[in-house]
């Protein structure tokens, strides 16, 4: 199946068959080429179905909301740029069309490199976010432990919805995580998070009527499918704020405040990049700057000559 018939709402699917006919009679472009705009343009395609959104109803906020998501899942820098290239030649398309007006992506920033310390969760923040799911709702029992296995093991959202049953390494406590390139690393899972990741897979998954070829995935949808990167970004947005927090949170800010955790308290640097799976030790490092941050607050809530001044 190709990238444009993978697509099943109706509106993006004719609107990407009508940028495939614009790269190669307008554009000139090679099939390759043609191939990779379509698969950058379907990355926002997906995004926006999940909103409810038909490309017409786009506007620049959701064009940054895609973004961000693309930063949260440490897609590479020029992979984003790129993406966002291709996203400005397909409304420049829409519009020479008719089908839109205005071009929501003419003010579209390129994604810069970013350094800032992301928005982080205190223990007490992801209790509060817990505390909102209703236990006695399936589905809702099944996000509690997606929050436990996010915050206990750090996994980017991509590699907990990839997750197979035969990952799961019960009595060693571990997982197996299939990560950027395919690499795969071994992350401790915490008692807590086990147990329950084991009670939903023996309560909840066991009952349900898995499609085939789905078999193999630990965690479930009620179509009997894996889970959507897009639906836990949802579902998380909702449950912080029921929780009535404030902060900018995604899937990623789990990740982020499992390893600040790590840090703060003193963890080895090159133990956490392991953990992390972060190809380089210099990405790991942005979690020593938090960890200063950290020391420079304690000393001036804490030292009497800092509280004075």
């Amino acid at each position: 199946m190709n990238i444009v018939e993978s697509i099943t709402n109706p509106d993006w699917r004719r609107a990407l068959h009508s940028f495939r006919t614009y790269l190669k009679l307008e554009k000139r472009l090679s099939d390759n080429s043609v191939e990779a705009y379509l698969r950058d343009v379907s990355h926002l395609a997906q995004y926006a179905i999940g909103q409810g959104k038909s490309p017409e109803q786009v506007e620049l906020d959701d064009l940054r909301g895609l973004v961000g998501e693309l930063h949260d899942m440490e897609v590479a820098l020029a992979t984003q740029c790129r993406i966002v290239s291709g996203l400005r030649t397909f409304y420049k398309m829409l519009v020479v069309e008719d089908v839109v007006k205005d071009n929501p992506a003419t003010l579209l920033e390129m994604p810069r490199s970013s350094r800032h310390l992301p928005d982080v969760l205190t223990n007490d923040e992801v209790d509060a976010i817990i505390a909102t799911f209703d236990l006695s709702l399936p589905d809702q029992a099944r996000n509690r432990v997606i929050v436990e296995v996010l915050y206990g093991c750090g996994l980017r959202v991509s590699e907990l919805v990839n997750l197979h049953l035969s990952n799961i390494y019960e009595k060693e406590e571990f997982l197996l995580v299939t990560g950027k390139g395919d690499k795969q690393r071994w992350v401790p899972i915490n008692h807590t998070a086990l147990h329950l990741m084991l009670q939903y897979i023996a309560t909840i998954r066991s009952h349900q009527r898995i499609r085939p070829g789905e078999e193999k995935y630990v965690f479930i949808n009620r179509l009997g499918t894996h889970l959507s990167r897009n639906y836990v970004f949802m579902f998380l947005k909702e449950a912080v704020a029921n929780a009535g927090i404030e902060k900018t949170i995604s899937p990623h800010s789990l990740r982020h405040s499992f390893a600040t955790e790590l840090v703060t308290n003193g963890a080895d640097l090159r133990a956490v990049q392991e953990m992390l799976g972060h190809e380089k030790i210099t990405t790991t490092e942005i979690y020593t700057h938090l960890s200063h941050q950290y020391l420079r607050d304690t000393i001036t809530n804490f030292h009497p000559h800092y509280r004075n001044s």
